[in-house]
């Protein structure tokens, strides 16, 4: 039986098959034990717990680990997926997603929390508000002292200085948090005139967010009469106030973006309409006053009476043609005619009698044809030019 040899990239390729045809992606736990972000915004671990070590590639998650603040030493749990490096001919762990140790509970809460409002339609978005246009008045959930609520403020005055901000101070972090919005919402709904409501605060760990995934906070969103933005969080960031909310932006900055970027639209139309308006409005005054100029100097003001002359001697110039044209016809069909009567006289009986024939005839003016049907005895009539001859046909 020949041996069969393997070639060591056939063997790297037969593993990884193997492995990734036997695992269905998982999650794991364990210590950072070494963390290298590549320039490229590929992450890479080594992960190990007290026995082990495994090496894992976190692909394009170099901002994700930033704001996580992972460290050497921290403990996460990863969700991802076994695969082999070929080239080194090493297993390594695909990472998806990432978590800090003890998540696994919230984030439970968090599923069953969202399975349930959205089976009670609290998610649709038949039931979500538009949001105004133009909006007069504005009000804002959030932190009085944290960044959010200066980023948000920095772009309206910087934007639309004159646009009204009502801000209801609350906690947005910690035991307690959701009530306090919640009391805000109930605040400008019952006692403020206000077009929309931003409930926003920066970005955080699950835990620090965990106050907007409150029941009661998405309930109380839901009732509000008053169109709510949620801007929770970074853009990685979800919520259960994000899903409920009628309009969910990835961070502070761009709610205050949404909320005047219509307006500063709806400006920047109003101008560019005003521009097309007064161009169409000079050439149209342009045209007007070519026209004037046309009909001013045109001689129907100058000379009235020469429209009349013109069309007279218009119709002078048809006369004339149509009796030229008239006498010409005249002129072909009495040319016809004679050639016609010429013919006619040409071969008349008078003219061939004339010419010194004679025509004989029967007694009974019959005209005789031939001589074969003339016997000797028979009186016939010889006609001439200058009268007739009584003759008898003696032989023939």
């Amino acid at each position: 039986m020949e041996e069969i040899i393997w070639k060591i990239s056939e063997v790297n390729s037969s593993v990884r098959q193997v492995v990734e045809g036997g695992f269905v992606p998982f999650w794991i736990e364990g210590e950072i034990g070494t963390l290298t972000i590549h320039r490229s915004g590929h992450v890479y671990f080594v992960l190990k717990d007290i026995k082990s070590q495994i090496r894992a590639v976190f692909w394009r998650g170099a901002e994700f680990v930033r704001k996580m603040h992972l460290v050497s030493g921290t403990k996460i749990e990863a969700f991802g997926e076994l695969t082999v490096y070929e080239t080194r001919g090493e297993y390594q762990f695909n990472i998806k997603s990432i978590r800090t140790t003890g998540l696994g509970d919230l984030q439970r809460k968090f599923e069953e929390v969202k399975l349930k409002l959205s089976a009670e339609g609290l998610f649709d978005e038949s039931r979500k508000k538009p949001i105004p246009l133009l909006p007069r008045s504005i009000g804002v959930i959030t932190s009085s002292s944290g960044a959010a609520i200066r980023d948000f403020l920095n772009i309206i005055n910087r934007r639309f200085p004159n646009i009204h901000i009502s801000i209801y101070p609350a906690l947005v972090q910690g035991k307690g948090a959701e009530l306090k919005v919640t009391k805000g919402i109930h605040f400008f709904n019952k006692f403020s005139q206000i077009d929309v409501i931003v409930v926003t605060r920066g970005g955080g760990s699950m835990e620090d967010l965990w106050p907007f995934n409150s029941e009661i906070l998405a309930r109380t969103i839901s009732e509000s009469k008053i169109p709510i933005i949620s801007a929770v969080g970074h853009e990685i960031d979800f919520t259960i106030c994000d899903f409920v909310a009628d309009m969910r932006v990835p961070t502070p900055s761009a709610a205050a973006e949404l909320v005047i970027g219509c307006r500063e639209d709806f400006q920047q139309n109003i101008n560019d309409f005003k521009r097309r308006l007064f161009k169409a409005l000079e050439l149209y005054s342009e045209r007007l006053k070519r026209r004037h100029e046309r009909a001013t100097n045109s001689y129907v003001f100058k000379d009235p009476a020469r429209i009349i002359k013109e069309k007279q001697q218009y119709v002078d110039d048809l006369y004339t043609k149509i009796s030229h044209s008239l006498e010409l016809k005249l002129e072909r069909e009495k040319n016809k005619f004679d050639n016609v009567l010429g013919r006619l006289r040409t071969l008349s009986p008078d003219s061939i009698l004339k010419r010194g024939y004679s025509i004989i005839t029967f007694k009974n003016s019959k005209k005789v044809i031939t001589s074969s049907n003339v016997p000797a005895g028979t009186e016939v009539n010889a006609i001439l030019k200058d009268g007739i001859l009584d003759l008898v046909v003696t032989e023939r």
